[in-house]
């Protein structure tokens, strides 16, 4: 007898590295697509003031797409959409960067969007210029959303109170990992904040440590175990 064909999780990215870090985690219970296998997917804008609200409207607006708007073709009808926001906390600077780690040093300019990483990464520096070792403890942190895309759409539910419904069905799971900022960054086996941030227990930086190695320490990694273990029970 066939076994049954494994459910498609659609993972809200277009990074293939993301997928790969994922699947090694939650293992073959899924059949992975991203987002470059839609190519009329809508973008969610990113404008929640926490991660978890992030990530949580961007699984739910893209499972609301799906479920109304699934177009044909040759791709399976996802079962869930998976997505995720991070960034970095520095408590000396009460949680910034936070939800805006990737337009950091943007936030000072007349021109939205993000900023590179080593725009960003300066400005962390100029603003922890005169902060000691000991009071440069960071994070980072990751939340995770999982939307189920609901078959049976409800045809007398409005568009905003159908969102609001998927919001209401999604989990979401956070990891962190503690650390501090350096003070110079260091290594190139990383992006973003990786060369600047030191994880507990250790002396290299992200950026120094090798790919295995931080992909088990990671904030990321710690949410998908969380996940793949409210998946497992």
């Amino acid at each position: 007898m066939n076994s049954p064909a494994p459910a498609t999780l659609v993972i809200a990215t277009r990074n293939a590295h993301k997928v790969d870090e994922i699947r090694a985690i939650l293992g073959d219970r899924f059949r992975y697509l991203i987002l470059n296998d839609f190519p009329n997917v809508p973008v969610v804008v990113e404008d929640a003031d926490t991660f978890a609200g992030n990530a949580t409207k961007k699984s739910s607006e893209l499972a609301r797409w799906f479920t109304m708007v699934m177009p044909g073709g040759d791709q399976p009808w996802p079962d869930l959409v998976l997505a995720d926001d991070s960034g970095l906390e520095v408590d000396v600077l009460r949680g910034a960067p936070g939800v805006h780690s990737a337009r950091f040093a943007a936030l000072d300019s007349a021109h939205p969007g993000n900023s590179s990483d080593t725009e960003n990464s300066a400005k962390l520096l100029r603003l922890l210029k005169d902060v000691p070792l000991e009071k440069r403890t960071a994070r980072f942190h990751c939340a995770i959303a999982l939307t189920p895309v609901l078959r049976d759409r409800i045809e007398s539910a409005s568009p905003v109170c159908y969102a609001d419904e998927l919001a209401m069905q999604t989990q979401t799971f956070d990891g962190v990992c503690e650390g501090r900022i350096g003070f110079d960054p260091r290594g190139t086996n990383g992006f973003g904040y990786d060369p600047l941030f030191v994880p507990k227990g250790f002396d290299q930086t992200f950026a120094e440590l090798s790919e295995e190695l931080k992909n088990r320490l990671s904030h990321r990694a710690r949410a998908l175990a969380k996940l793949k273990a409210a998946l497992d029970a």
